[in-house]
This record gives C-alpha cells, sequence and structure tokens, in this order.
C-alpha cells in the first residue's frame, strides 16, 4: 500500500465520511480506557482485569517493540485495499528478520476484535505512549503506518517551510481529526531517551516530514544530501530527541501523492 488510490481534498473526504458515518460509527468506536495505559502486558496486548494490579510496563521481555497500524476506512469510498497486507508483512518482517519477540508488536486494524486495537485516533496516540513508556538505553521502537495521509494549514505560523503540517488519518479522523506531525513528534520523537532508536515507516500520501525531524535526506545531482529541515525565517527552535536517535522511512515527499496498488 501507497498512500491513496486518488486524489482526494479534505472537504471532498468530509463531504463523504459525513453520508457514511452513521453506519462506521459502531466500527471504529473503540477507545482505550483512561488507565489501560499502565494495564498492558510489554508486549502490547491488555491485561485481563484480574491481573492488572500484578504486572506493569516496566516489566519488559526484551528491549525490542513495535506499533504496527494499517486502516483501510471500512466500505467508504476512498477505502485502502493493501493496508491489511501491509501490516501483515512488516510484522513477519519484525518477527522473522529482526527477531522481535511475537508479544511486543502491537498490531491495530479494524480486524481486530479487541476494541481498544481499532486503529482511531485516541488508540493509535495510546498506542504510542506505550511504544516509547519506560524506554531505555540499547532499546529498539518501531512505528508503522499504512493508510491515508494528508495536509492541512500549519498550526503554528512559521512551524513548515510549505505552510503545511503533513497527517495520518485514523478510521475515524472526519469525526475525531488528524493526527498532526506535530503530535507525533512530541508524543515518540521528543521522550527518546539516549542510546534508544525509533525506525518509523509511514506508508502514506504527503508523508516527507510526518515525524518533524531535524534533517532530511534528499537526493540532489545524483548523490543523498542532509539537510537542514528548520524552514528559513522561523524563529522556533527545532524539537529534538532527549539524546535518542529518531529515523524515519516516507513512502514520498511531502508535497506528493502515492498510489494503492498490487505488485
Amino acid at each position: 500500500m501507497f498512500g491513496m488510490q486518488r486524489k482526494l481534498t479534505f472537504k471532498k473526504w468530509i463531504n463523504l465520511e459525513q453520508r457514511e458515518s452513521s453506519e462506521q460509527s459502531r466500527k471504529d468506536s473503540g477507545v482505550f480506557k483512561h488507565d489501560q495505559l499502565n494495564n498492558a502486558y510489554p508486549n502490547g496486548a491488555l491485561l485481563p482485569p484480574s491481573a492488572s494490579c500484578s504486572l506493569s510496563l516496566s516489566m519488559t521481555m526484551g528491549n525490542k517493540r513495535a506499533v504496527i497500524c494499517g486502516v483501510t476506512y471500512g466500505k467508504r469510498k476512498f477505502k485502502l485495499e493493501g493496508t491489511i497486507n501491509d501490516v501483515n508483512n512488516m510484522k513477519n518482517l519484525l518477527l522473522d528478520k529482526f527477531k522481535f519477540p511475537i508479544g511486543c508488536i502491537r498490531v491495530l486494524t479494524e480486524e481486530e476484535k479487541d476494541a481498544n486495537l481499532i486503529p482511531t485516533k485516541r488508540n493509535i496516540l495510546e498506542s504510542l505512549k506505550w511504544l516509547v513508556k519506560d524506554c531505555k538505553s540499547e532499546d529498539s521502537l518501531v512505528f508503522y503506518f499504512s493508510g491515508h495521509g494528508l495536509q492541512q494549514p500549519e498550526y503554528c505560523k512559521g512551524d513548515e517551510i510549505d505552510g503545511l503540517d503533513e497527517t495520518i488519518c485514523p478510521v475515524d479522523f472526519v469525526r475525531e481529526g488528524m493526527i498532526t506531525d506535530n503530535d507525533i513528534n512530541s508524543t515518540i520523537v521528543q521522550p527518546l531517551k539516549k542510546g534508544v532508536t525509533l525506525h518509523a515507516v509511514i506508508d502514506a500520501c504527503h508523508s516527507g516530514t510526518t515525524l518533524d525531524l531535524m534533517y532530511l535526506c534528499k537526493k540532489e545531482k545524483g548523490s543523498w544530501n542532509w539537510k537542514d529541515s528548520k524552514p528559513p525565517h522561523s524563529k522556533k527552535p527545532m524539537t529534538k530527541t532527549n539524546g535518542g536517535l529518531s529515523i524515519c522511512l516516507s513512502a514520498c515527499k511531502d508535497s506528493l501523492m502515492a498510489a494503492d496498488t498490487a505488485v
């Protein structure tokens, strides 16, 4: 899956969603209870009530943890076909190639039976908090998102070179809003401690700077070079990690679309 099947403006999406939101509301209404972030196995699964007091996230199974999210958007006209396959492929890659423990991978799709693992805005953000919670030196973290991406006017004036925030779209994005690059940066980039490495893969449109990292690798005249991604006239300092390393692989530049296609 590489982004949208066709170009859709945000207003068109709103109109489509409003006509179909009522039939989808039951499917994507799952959210975390306020205390469930702490009542979870380190492996990503939520604890049964009887065990919630005996196990905490501080008891890790290793130094690897991943959040893998794929959104199809149900039966809507902008449905994506390949996101579930993407999630399965990424999960298998982490298990087989990089030896992530099965219990340390949290998967969010509309096919999950647990309502807390439906890729709503709140569930995604809570899972990202889980991803970095209590991270320590030598930890390896992964965030993968396969779904729609959009842009919207920047929240902080002068924050973006093009004047637009990049976003990812949860299944309930029209009703609850999109997740912006600012949200993602503050949730999983800034908390990274020294020695912690985060790899993010954003398979969506307009995904070039979805993590709002300080540097961008661009190909110019046949060679790859690192560029400062700070807007030239911005007075706001770029946000950094807390000593850790964050790397993002994106499907396309901020200004470009991607396509949902079969290979």
